[in-house]
């Protein structure tokens, strides 16, 4: 998909979708409710004016009944005009009862009432109707009252109903709700992890680029996807990446200028010693030899140094092009201790070694300059008589293989620049030659190069330095 122009935008819109979603539950949750609070307000005072009317239709015909009656027993026709605004009211009823939701049996009832009410009124308006007819007239209002009980009943359903109905009213708006949130959560869970990761590709593609520059791994272009900021971002550490790389190109060429014109002074310097030491000119003295042997030893040094100057210039970029096959840590050891034999016994140093049943996949050749540096420090730093172990075993996915001294080990202040070129820490190694500190830089090109890491931990419990190597497994790489 793609980005808007800017970081900034980016996270807007994503706050934007999110709160979206958010909005319009809670809108619709305030329709809900709203809804729920107008149909309770319209229910109560329904309920209210139903029982209202219908406790009043009662009054009014208890009341004209007593009228009615007193009409009769005191025969005084007089009393008639007090029925009568009694009856004005009754009459009003009909007008009350228009506002409920009356069905057709309350509508008969009332229309019951009215018409019953109406025969007695006529019955006792005519003064030539007799008594004993006014008194079964009078009677009917029983009749009247049955009528005015069943339409109370019906306000009593009325209330049922209604709070019947606004319970169902609030089901549906708590379903409704919880069907949003049921809804909502998958919506904002998919819109929260989509936009992370919108917005932390970038971020990690910066982070992984920042890195690989960091530790000299140039090999791969920089490419950043995302706001146009933040490409414009990787752009400048794509420009970074190759200006270091026409750096480290130029420093190359410098260092094999160099060492080529260092190499033709240095051939001539290591004939003449050589035909010095064969008493070519002539028989030398004990003095002059031992002054053309530490000529001839130095110059060896010399050209040694030249070497790795321009071996570590030659990994810097170099890729695995060599033999690549499974390789067995243990068979590289053994290779390393017979080379270093020589040098182990000059300072009297036990090799003690421990490998598991692991194999490694890579170049057997600069896995093993990687093994030869890390002994050559080892015995270096280690005192006469010491012990030097080292170990290769499976932890896990990956084969560690550790080697460890007793020297004076490693100063915490130096630990995390140990493997920089030509740094050189605070402990110096014994030896008539001193080292160039591009041994661990060596060991760090080697083993980055196959994917691995390498490492200086912290004193072990005898003391020394401890240097750990982490390599993949063979079997891991092959599946890959």
């Amino acid at each position: 998909m793609g980005y808007p122009r800017s970081f900034l935008r980016l996270l807007v819109i994503g706050f934007s979708l999110v709160a979206l979603p958010l909005i319009g539950a809670l809108a619709t949750s305030a329709i809900a409710v709203d809804q729920l609070a107008n149909r309770s307000q319209i229910a109560v005072y329904g309920a209210v004016q139903a029982t209202q009317s219908s406790r009043r239709l009662g009054e009014l015909l208890t009341a004209l009944e007593r009228g009615a009656r007193q009409i009769v027993i005191l025969d005084d026709r007089s009393l008639l005009p007090a029925y009568e605004s009694i009856r004005a009211q009754l009459l009003k009823m009909p007008a009350q009862f228009a506002e409920l939701p009356f069905d057709a049996g309350q509508r008969a009832d009332l229309d019951a009432i009215l018409r019953g009410e109406n025969g007695i009124y006529e019955a006792l308006s005519n003064p030539r109707v007799g008594r004993s007819a006014l008194q079964v007239r009078i009677g009917q209002f029983g009749e009247l009252a049955e009528h005015a009980r069943g339409i109370a009943a019906w306000s009593n359903a009325l209330i049922d109903r209604e709070v019947e109905s606004m319970h169902k009213t609030a089901g549906n708006a708590r379903r409704l709700m919880m069907w949003q949130m049921l809804a909502l959560v998958p919506v904002l869970i998919f819109l929260v992890v989509g936009f992370a990761i919108l917005i932390a590709r970038p971020i990690r593609e910066i982070d992984a680029a920042i890195r690989e520059i960091g530790d000299g791994r140039l090999q791969a272009p920089v490419a950043v996807h995302g706001p146009a900021d933040l490409e414009y971002l990787g752009g400048r550490l794509e420009w970074m990446r190759q200006r270091l790389i026409d750096l480290e190109q130029q420093k190359n060429r410098l260092l094999q200028e160099v060492s080529h014109d260092l190499k033709t002074p240095l051939t001539a310097l290591r004939e003449g010693t050589q035909l010095l030491t064969d008493n070519v000119v002539g028989q030398l003295t004990t003095e002059q030899r031992e002054i053309a042997l530490i000529l001839r030893q130095n110059s060896l040094e010399l050209q040694r140094r030249i070497e790795k100057l321009l071996d570590f210039g030659a990994i810097q970029f170099q890729r695995l092009n060599g033999e690549i096959r499974p390789v067995d840590p243990h068979d590289l050891i053994e290779e390393v201790a017979r080379s270093q034999k020589l040098a182990l016994q000059a300072k009297e140093l036990t090799l003690e070694t421990k490998c598991g049943e692991v194999s490694v996949r890579g170049d057997p050749a600069r896995l093993r300059t990687a093994l030869d540096n890390l002994l050559s420090n080892a015995i270096r730093y280690s005192p006469d008589g010491g012990v030097i172990r080292i170990d290769a075993i499976r932890d896990g996915d990956c084969c560690v293989i550790d080697v460890i001294d007793q020297g004076p080990g490693i100063d915490p202040l130096d630990r995390p620049h140990v493997f920089e070129p030509f740094y050189q820490g605070r402990y110096r190694g014994s030896g008539p030659v001193k080292g160039s500190g591009l041994g661990l830089s060596i060991v760090r090109e080697h083993v980055i190069a196959h994917g691995g890491s390498v490492e200086a931990v912290g004193a072990n419990g005898g003391g020394g330095a401890h240097i750990r190597i982490v390599l993949p497994l063979a079997q891991r790489k092959a599946a890959a």
